[in-house]
């Protein structure tokens, strides 16, 4: 093949990573994610030289994550005081390391196809799949969030966790590159990679039907789920008015999901406005202002800070409060996000704490994922698993959470730090997939929305809205959504976990191995 100028291969690169992103919530062009690579394939492998084609797959990556995470510009510059210059140099350097998980992936496709004969359509999902697996994201995202609203195509999520969608995306487009560069060699491939695609979609279908079976003869658990629209402090300190607020829309709000038939309710993230003792074991007395089941009497999941003052240690919690008042159950945060939510180093250097905003990086992390019993209608005990923010994103750390077979998902979230307009949706669409992985269903209460029921099938079946409480604020709302309630995580992927990345990532390093040692020795001068 005759070698492109630098400029036509640029532009195929950039036309790659922007239909990444444009097949991505809130665009939802989700089609497009199945022929994205194939511009990046041309350039890459008509670059001229393997630096130029390094360069390629990671501006491809950096255009992709640009228009994915534009976001977090807006996110510094409101919440960090970042100035407006300081915002863009520190999200491109966010995207030009995300945009590593290209650049590997370019090596790997480059050094072994240039040595050995191996179809895209097989190197291409190995290869992708294994970049995605070894590079750590601040965000963990990857390209089957393109996905998220095509639930015939995330059911191998069961088999093979998210992962599994990327080979089925990385694979038809390495089929299409295939046969657009030489019809006659690419043709087997293709068929190859028609029949594995056919195969996982009639998966998806008989799957599907199996489950909405069991759903349709399993118990239903009507959930209210609070949104309070709330505008959030970083330092978490609020006036006595203002607490006094917001726990009354709280209450407000809980009274008339609780009208509305609503058996439980959850509240969001962090969104009971005063900080927990530790030793907190029932509901607060009716003469406190403090009390946080006023006028209603169905058991409660609440979001809020604990403090343990002998150790100094604060937690981002999930509590359960009974029918009677009672702690039931209580959930520590175990995921925290760094920055956020903890500081990584902070012990090493302690001096970064003065560039950090008043009350960043506070928390410490609980022991593990846990399961929370519920005693719901009919003295029926039923277990959740409560998730808090992106913990419901984290392949590994669902895995851990199946483990312990809950009957529901509970995920409670505050993105109102993010704007209303793409990480809410995005984060929305990414959380799909645990309920694909566990088969169970998941109900998400968001401080500012996205608040959804997403069924053990990853549709979401019922959904709010996002909205920014900083900017158009509204007022405290909420839903009552009816969970069907599955015994969950029995399948494939809470067994085995990601082996299936694992196997792809053997894969990948056995035909580098093998394309390094057939390397031609240089001649003697």
């Amino acid at each position: 093949m005759r070698n492109l100028n630098f400029y036509a291969a640029l532009a195929l690169s950039t036309l790659s990573g922007c239909l990444w992103f444009l097949a991505v919530t809130p665009f939802d062009f989700s089609a497009l994610a199945w022929i994205a690579a194939i511009p990046m394939f041309v350039a890459i492998e008509r670059a001229g030289s393997f630096r130029r084609a390094l360069f390629l797959g990671w501006w491809a990556g950096l255009i992709e994550t640009a228009g994915g995470f534009y976001w977090l510009i807006d996110v510094m510059r409101r919440f960090a005081d970042f100035p407006w210059v300081g915002a863009a140099l520190v999200f491109l350097l966010f995207c030009a390391t995300r945009a590593i998980i290209f650049l590997l992936f370019t090596a790997a496709v480059c050094a072994i196809r240039k040595r050995v004969q191996v179809p895209m359509a097989l190197l291409g999902p190995l290869s992708m799949v294994s970049c995605e697996l070894v590079v750590p994201q601040l965000f963990p995202c990857g390209q089957w969030i393109s996905q998220a609203w095509n639930p015939l195509v995330i059911q191998v999520s069961e088999l093979t966790g998210p992962f599994g969608v990327t080979a089925l995306l990385m694979m038809i487009n390495g089929a299409a590159y295939d046969l657009m560069v030489n019809v006659r060699a690419g043709r087997y491939p293709a068929i190859v990679s028609g029949v594995l695609l056919a195969a996982a979609l009639i998966f998806g279908v008989v799957r599907m039907r199996q489950i909405d079976e069991v759903i349709a003869h399993a118990p239903h658990l009507k959930v209210g789920l609070v949104q309070p629209n709330f505008a959030y402090t970083i330092d978490g300190e609020f006036s006595r008015d203002e607490i006094l607020r917001q726990l009354t829309a709280l209450q407000e709000q809980s009274r008339r999901l609780e009208r509305a038939g609503a058996q439980v309710l959850v509240w969001s993230e962090g969104s009971f406005p005063i900080t927990v003792p530790r030793d907190f074991s029932a509901d607060f007395s009716p003469d406190s202002l403090a009390m946080i089941r006023r006028g209603f009497a169905i058991p409660t999941i609440i979001g809020a800070d604990m403090y343990d003052t002998a150790r100094e240690d604060a937690f981002n919690s999930a509590i359960l409060l009974d029918k009677n008042g009672k702690v039931a159950g209580r959930y520590d945060k175990v995921r925290l996000l760094a920055f956020g939510e903890y500081i990584p180093g902070i012990d090493a250097f302690p001096w970064l704490r003065k560039l950090l905003p008043a009350g960043a990086g506070r928390f410490t992390a609980g022991s593990g994922p846990g399961v929370i019993s519920l005693q719901g209608p009919d003295d029926n005990v039923w277990q959740l698993g409560p998730v808090i923010c992106y913990e419901d994103i984290l392949p590994g750390f669902l895995r851990g959470v199946g483990q312990l077979h809950p009957n529901l998902l509970v995920n409670l979230t505050s993105d109102s730090w993010f704007g209303a307009d793409t990480e809410p949706w995005e984060h929305m669409a990414l959380s799909v997939f645990a309920s694909v992985e566990l088969r169970v269903s998941m109900v998400r209460a968001v401080n500012s929305g996205v608040s959804a029921l997403i069924d053990p099938n990853g549709r979401v079946l019922e959904k709010t809205y996002a909205d920014d409480p900083y900017r158009h604020p509204r007022a405290a709302d909420g839903v009552v959504v009816t969970a069907p309630v599955v015994p969950g995580g029995h399948t494939v992927f809470v067994a085995v976990g990601n082996l299936f990345a694992y196997l792809c990532l053997a894969g990948t390093l056995g035909m580098l191995v093998i394309a390094l040692r057939g390397r031609k020795p240089k001649a003697k001068s």
